[in-house]
């Protein structure tokens, strides 16, 4: 496990700045229990810094994961977010959208966010922005990019995809035997 390079460090800022903007910041500068991320083979791990000063006496050929895991690097060198970053996205993220419990079903088989199903959304939602999922009741299911800004979204036809699907909670089940390995 080893600390992320001043080029590993920004591909993964700009992808966390999609979705939670300047609240990146809250994630890193926590003074009482400062947190870091971390890269073990090609995955990127949020880890307290305590903890990651320990996982240095344990050989990288037998740490197998430590902390949480925030996404991967692809071959070609970009950052894809896992699923199991949801619980810190959704809890700093600039634009969100309400699925109605219609929509939730067929958004956690990994099908993409249609206007029939959206219950509400954060105005002034850009084009192409980060965005969490929730249920009515504010349950995080998942992010993904929005498709159309919020204006646009509003003039859609009920069949018109309002955002892209990236990532949802039906993943576990679904990937279950690829996802942390």
């Amino acid at each position: 496990m080893r600390s992320l390079t001043e080029e590993e460090t920004k591909v993964v800022f700009e992808k966390l700045a999609n979705y939670i903007g300047r609240n990146i910041t809250f994630l890193i500068d926590n003074p009482e229990s400062p947190y870091v991320f971390r890269l073990q083979k090609d995955r990127v791990y949020y880890v307290s810094e305590q903890i990651a000063k320990f996982a240095t006496s344990v050989s990288r050929s037998n740490l197998m994961s430590l902390g949480t895991c925030f996404g991967k690097f692809t071959k070609t060198g970009k950052f894809k977010l896992h699923i199991t970053s949801l619980n810190y996205l959704s809890q700093y993220a600039k634009f969100k959208i309400w699925i109605k419990t219609n929509g939730e079903m067929p958004f956690l088989y990994g099908n993409h966010v249609l206007k029939a199903h959206i219950g509400k959304m954060s105005d002034d939602i850009p084009e192409h922005a980060g965005v969490i999922i929730y249920s009515m009741n504010d349950v995080p299911l998942g992010f993904g990019v929005s498709a159309k800004s919020t204006q646009e979204a509003r003039n859609l036809p009920p069949t018109g995809i309002v955002a892209f699907r990236q990532g949802d909670i039906g993943e576990y089940l679904r990937e279950e035997d690829t996802l942390f390995t």
